[in-house]
């Protein structure tokens, strides 16, 4: 099954996540911000904790609006765990962690999306290749905020997948995912990352635009290419 989306999957994918006491304007404004900077692939991670976003309707309300100008960028919209809820607000795709819903049932119910996965070690990556997923996660690189509790797959990890699982032979897109920012982006790229997503470098930037310019501007657009970002 391959990716429906008329959007290209793109190689800066920005998890877009509302923060606790953050008004709604103020993400939107950030988010479309970060994509006319360079931002290519879109996720909406609402997490569970953070009340404002605690409801179905909430949550869609927001996904409509991300939707809207995402698309009106050419990018495509992915909703983090929630197959429901990705359908119900005509996102693209949906991404799912290793204990989320498994990618069959996520296929048999919304045949439309595309589905995403989190991998965080070799085996996990090698069943992600073999249920060719619309593409998947690699990481955390680096131990982040983000993700608490969770070890570091590190350098090793990328430089496996890249040696691996190669977008060019398998078909299948991966991201490089934890902690990357302009002072770690560079040597994920060196490990054989072509293609990162990004949280905090992006969002939490005082100039979201340009540092998502800064950050796409470190990748390689093809796999012979040499890191431009030092």
């Amino acid at each position: 099954m391959t990716w429906r989306s008329p959007f290209s999957l793109g190689r800066l994918y920005l998890v877009a996540t509302p923060r606790a006491g953050q008004a709604e304007e103020d993400f939107v404004a950030r988010v479309a911000a970060a994509l006319d900077g360079g931002v290519d692939t879109l996720q909406l991670r609402c997490k569970a904790d953070y009340p404002a976003y605690g409801e179905a309707r909430a949550v869609l309300r927001l996904a409509g609006r991300l939707r809207e100008m995402a698309h009106d960028r050419g990018v495509p919209l992915l909703i983090n765990d929630r197959v429901d809820l990705a359908a119900a607000a005509g996102a693209d795709g949906v991404h799912l962690g290793q204990e989320d819903l498994p990618l069959a049932w996520a296929r048999a119910l919304a045949p439309g999306l595309g589905v995403g996965l989190s991998t965080h070690h070799p085996a996990q990556a090698a069943a992600a290749v073999a249920q060719r997923p619309a593409y998947f996660a690699v990481g955390p690189v680096y131990a982040t905020p983000t993700k608490p509790g969770r070890m570091a797959a590190g350098l090793d990890y990328v430089q496996h997948v890249a040696q691996t699982h190669p977008e060019a032979r398998t078909g299948v897109p991966w991201y490089a995912i934890g902690g990357l920012d302009l002072t770690t982006v560079d040597r994920v790229v060196e490990a054989g990352a072509r293609r990162i997503a990004v949280v905090r470098a992006v969002l939490d930037d005082p100039d979201p635009a340009e540092a998502a310019n800064r950050l796409r501007a470190c990748l390689p657009t093809t796999p012979l290419e040499a890191p431009a970002c030092h």
